[in-house]
């Protein structure tokens, strides 16, 4: 009897955990099917409520707006090679100055990991930085201004300084004594072991490079970036109809619809990259630091 009344407790509980999530995905999940639905929906009926999750009468003409009134294959390029290289060589070297603080032989470790933090708190501010990477260093419309600004974020060299001291110091210890130099501790025995932490990194800087669009607005209009162009797209979307032409109507497009159009364009690629990255999180934390 009593064991039971335990059962159906916990199936009580199950039930009730259920409904819990089954809230926390709909609440999370409906913000970008709303987006999804306005921005294949038809301008004029989105207009009378925007609060839908299925698309009330399905167009694809915000998206033939956007694509077929604006060559993107250029900015596109742009912007995936910025944030391939970027987020890349980024990581390589956030990997590299986090394993030298992290190295307790290092004298300095404790003085230039205060100066990196301060910089998280006080900053130049934008007048020092465009007079540096426009007149000093001569970046202008230059593709190495997408690239060299942003190698090191001190939030994520935190992050892999943290994590690099918390691998057992037996295994950089034990490759020394066999003849090992810092290059291929590092290479061969950190950089493996750091792989769940690497990915984010990876992650985050990839993100904030292909979302980055005022960096092309102040330093490199030359070399539009698929960001800057859908800005550009968005802030010169206006409904222009003529009352009695019923195929300009049919074929309308408002600031809405395109700014949600412009969000799943801008959002996708992020989306189908992030589960191969979640696969090195998962992989990166069961492994241990001494395999079998």
């Amino acid at each position: 009897m009593k064991s039971t009344k335990i059962k159906s407790r916990d199936n009580l509980l199950d039930y009730l955990l259920l409904v819990v999530f089954l809230f926390i995905i709909m609440i999370t999940l409906y913000p970008f099917l709303n987006v999804l639905a306005i921005s294949l929906n038809d301008p004029i009926d989105t207009m009378r409520n925007i609060n839908f999750i299925f698309p009330r009468k399905f167009t694809t003409s915000n998206y033939v707006y956007v694509f077929k009134e604006n060559d993107l294959m250029k900015p596109l390029v742009l912007s995936v090679a910025r944030t391939v290289i970027g987020a890349g060589i980024g990581v390589i070297c956030t990997a590299m100055l986090a394993y030298v603080l992290s190295r307790k032989d290092f004298y300095f470790n404790k003085l230039f990991t205060l100066l990196f933090v301060v910089t998280m708190y006080v900053s130049g501010g934008l007048i020092p930085e465009y007079l540096l990477l426009m007149r000093t260093l001569k970046m202008g419309n230059s593709f190495l201004v997408y690239i060299i600004p942003g190698l090191i974020w001190v939030y994520n060299l935190i992050l892999v300084r943290s994590f690099i001291e918390g691998l057992p110091v037996a295994l950089q210890e034990a490759a020394r004594v066999d003849g090992a130099n810092d290059f291929t501790i590092w290479a061969k025995i950190v950089l493996p072991l750091c792989k769940p932490v690497l990915a984010t990194v990876a992650l985050f800087m990839a993100v904030g490079q292909w979302n980055s669009f005022m960096d092309t607005y102040l330093y490199a209009k030359e070399l539009p970036t698929l960001q800057y162009v859908l800005y550009e797209i968005m802030e010169k979307a206006t409904i222009k109809i003529d009352p009695h032409a019923a195929e300009q109507v049919k074929n309308a497009v408002s600031p809405l619809s395109v700014r949600m159009a412009i969000t799943i364009i801008a959002t996708v690629p992020i989306i189908i990259v992030y589960p191969f990255l979640q696969k090195y999180f998962v992989g990166g934390m069961t492994v241990g630091a001494v395999k079998d």
